[in-house]
């Protein structure tokens, strides 16, 4: 059973936590993180998501999931990123891009970036996570959206940094 620690809309601590797959309350948050992995080549990494995934299967996107109760936002990350890719790095090598609440959705996203070259043969799939990883450039990636082949949540999320990765490799 996963546990998320619950927070109000000002992500202020409720101080209990809240069983994964169970409907949160209105009014009550739990937080996510998702990372951008950029390379030197002016890609980002994607994973793609296993065919057994309730939420988008087969579908691509950037590396991320639920902060566990009692973690914090960049433990989480650094877990993810390991779990679901093999890829390990330190909590100091990513940085926070942004925070957001997107009103539709009962959490907060923690969005980080690192910039790192890891070749796809070192990457190690979690099974029933990911399924396949891929480097994309943002011509690549924009159009695999307009495909259909990107997780809505993270098209949207995509959106709204978009003007922020102008400043990155991507």
């Amino acid at each position: 059973m996963e546990l998320w620690d619950v927070f109000d809309e000002n992500r202020r601590p409720l101080h209990r936590t809240h069983v994964r797959g169970v409907p949160m309350r209105r009014g009550e948050y739990h937080l996510v993180v998702f990372v951008w992995i950029f390379n030197s080549a002016g890609q980002t990494l994607l994973t793609k998501r296993s065919p057994e995934k309730k939420n988008y299967p087969n579908i691509w996107s950037p590396t991320g999931g639920a902060v566990q109760a009692g973690e914090t936002s960049l433990q989480a990350i650094a877990r993810e990123l390991r779990e679901e890719t093999g890829i390990v790095a330190a909590e100091k090598e990513f940085e926070l891009m942004m925070s957001l609440r997107i009103s539709s959705r009962s959490y907060f996203s923690d969005i980080y970036t690192l910039k790192k070259d890891v070749p796809l043969s070192q990457i190690v799939l979690q099974e029933g996570e990911t399924c396949d990883a891929k480097w994309v450039d943002r011509a690549e990636f924009e159009a695999m959206i307009a495909r259909g082949e990107i997780a809505p949540p993270d098209a949207e999320r995509y959106r709204s940094l978009r003007e922020r990765f102008d400043g990155l490799l991507f």
